[in-house]
């Protein structure tokens, strides 16, 4: 462990009249659940919006409720390269993963695969709009309206994003978002449905209502643990966090069981000023990721100013990333890769697709390196980055 500023892989800041309010909340038992629901379908303009525990419970709750609809079709298909949440959700809504395997320039669908497993099994496909980068939603939403397949909207890492002036996560059937720790805006952990279908907001009700809050003391607990991150998420601090390996700092888990309740009334109220918060954290997002574009020499697909969580980098090697991962963590830049493999090689996964590894997706996982993006990355910060990016280099 070393004391040293330490830049975090990525970073939503609460800002501590947030935490008030969540405190106001927690102690007075006043729920503001309505105000917030009704503050979400002004700014997705959707008829219908939800709040849960977690972006997985959202993505669950939408493929239970789906599955209410279209009970003959079992099987839902997803990037080959995507977070493990999501299979997650699936196995857990008891359905089937199909893979399909990805372009590894955008991190969309290789949609000469997906043409092909597309069949009358399948009950909805389910894109992902990687770090914040739009999925080719004109492409997938006409193969799926051809294919009369249901379209989930993956915008987990793209609240507040658009595409052709348009919401992520409204271009579908339905949608979700995460509030998880280092998403967009965050209260610690939560969800978001959203959805201008009546039937299916119908069949997501009728799921919502056989969910419960959180207890008192597991608010208490969040609230503890929301204040502790927003102490040591500052880079003069954050060394400590990430010096504790036991902590699982950046860890990408597959769990087939997980919690699913309604977002706790602390929670709500830590997300009393959102609107404010998203656009002021995706603005520096878009700036920084401007930035890195220019710095890096990215070129092409990567020119438009999404408000990426990291700024996602695909290097020459397997030995480069781990040579500038490896500095990085040494002197604290911030660099780190992302998910560990393919969903086809997860343990509890594996054997289920005779053999197949997704090529692309095993080349990603090998080969991808993010960079920072968040507020607290200064420009001292990107200088030294590409510092140690040109020395890696040589």
């Amino acid at each position: 462990m070393k004391i040293q500023r330490t830049l975090p892989p990525v970073a939503a800041p609460v800002s501590p009249r947030s935490l008030f309010h969540g405190l106001m909340a927690l102690l007075s038992g006043q729920d503001e659940t309505g105000k917030r629901l009704e503050e979400l379908k002004v700014y997705f303009n959707v008829r219908h919006t939800f709040l849960v525990s977690s972006g997985k419970a959202a993505l669950y709750l939408i493929l239970t409720a789906l599955k209410s609809l279209s009970p003959e079709r079992r099987q839902v298909v997803i990037p080959a390269y995507t977070c493990f949440s999501v299979p997650s959700a699936v196995v857990k809504a008891g359905l089937e993963v199909v893979p399909c395997d990805i372009d590894p320039e955008t991190f969309d669908f290789d949609y000469g695969e997906l043409e092909s497993v597309l069949d009358v099994q399948k009950l909805c496909v389910v894109p992902t709009h990687l770090f914040g980068m739009p999925a080719d939603m004109d492409r997938i939403s006409e193969i799926c309206r051809r294919k009369k397949i249901l379209l989930v909207e993956d915008a987990a890492q793209a609240m507040g994003g658009t595409y052709r002036g348009q919401k992520l996560g409204t271009l579908g059937d339905v949608g979700f978002f995460s509030l998880g720790r280092g998403k967009n805006i965050t209260c610690g952990a939560g969800g978001i449905v959203v959805t201008d279908s009546d039937d299916i907001a119908e069949a997501v009700s009728r799921e919502d209502r056989k969910l419960g809050p959180p207890r008192f003391f597991e608010e208490v607990k969040d609230l503890c643990t929301l204040l502790l991150m927003t102490a040591f998420l500052h880079p003069s601090l954050y060394w400590l966090p990430a010096g504790i390996p036991s902590l699982g700092l950046g860890q990408t888990l597959f769990h087939d069981d997980f919690p699913v309740r309604r977002l706790s009334r602390m929670k709500v109220a830590i997300l009393k000023d959102w609107r404010n918060h998203l656009e002021r954290l995706n603005r520096h997002r878009s700036q920084m990721t401007v930035s890195w574009i220019a710095r890096l020499g990215l070129d092409g697909k990567r020119k438009e100013s999404f408000p990426c969580l990291r700024m996602p980098v695909l290097v020459d090697s397997p030995s480069f990333r781990e040579k500038l991962w490896s500095t990085s963590a040494k002197r604290g830049l911030g660099i780190s890769p992302f998910y560990p493999s393919p969903i086809s090689e997860i343990s509890q996964l594996r054997g289920l697709w005779n053999g197949n590894t997704f090529a692309s997706a095993k080349r990603v996982s090998e080969r991808l390196l993010t960079f920072p993006t968040h507020a607290f990355v200064s420009e001292k910060d990107q200088d030294e980055i590409m510092k140690y990016w040109t020395l890696c280099h040589g």
